[in-house]
């Protein structure tokens, strides 16, 4: 049987709340906490080196149907990855050409035959 204790619940008297002087010592660890994850966070986030300016087209266009193991498990080069990118617009993806041209381009560079095969992070 279950037994419902009422004192254990019962609010704090102001005689039983925290110092002043304790409440301003845990807001102080707090707000250095909160401010050191979020500044920790760019860091670690930030990659090596400039990206290629298809990476972003490639991101925001192809990544909307698939996901990277696409990329990652398909090694072509450039020529193929542009006809890859062309049958996508034969299915209905909506491209310029200077946005097939950047994606080929990349997809090329990253994903191409010549480079090895990497695994996810």
């Amino acid at each position: 049987m279950i037994r419902f204790h009422a004192d254990r619940y019962r609010l704090m008297t102001p005689a039983q709340w925290p110092s002043r002087e304790t409440l301003m010592k845990f807001l102080l660890a707090a707000s250095l906490a909160s401010a050191a994850a979020v500044f920790a966070v760019p860091a670690f986030a930030q990659d090596a080196g400039p990206q290629h300016p298809g990476r972003v087209v490639v991101l925001s266009k192809c990544f909307q149907c698939h996901t990277d193991a696409m990329f990652r498990d398909q090694r072509q080069d450039r020529r193929a990855w542009e006809a890859t990118v062309y049958r996508m617009v034969g299915r209905g993806a909506l491209w310029t050409p200077e946005e097939i041209k950047l994606m080929a381009d990349y997809l090329g560079a990253e994903y191409g035959t010549t480079k090895p095969a990497t695994t996810p992070r």
